[in-house]
């Protein structure tokens, strides 16, 4: 079982991060190497879902 890592982002760190992915696949494209694990990847950030914050954190508490 692969290890899962959480990031929290704002929506301009996860554009910049989708924008780099991107430019990474398309270089690959350029030089005729598999995409498919960055293009993955690439899917998961896009349609990764706001998660809501609690109206209490532990700190405020």
């Amino acid at each position: 079982m692969e290890k899962e890592v959480v990031v929290t982002l704002t929506d301009y760190e996860q554009r910049i991060l989708v924008r780099g992915m991107n430019e990474y696949r398309n270089q690959l494209l350029k030089e005729k190497k598999p995409t498919e694990d960055v293009a993955r990847a690439m899917l998961k950030v896009i349609q990764a879902k706001p998660k809501k914050k609690g109206l209490l954190s532990r700190e405020t508490r």
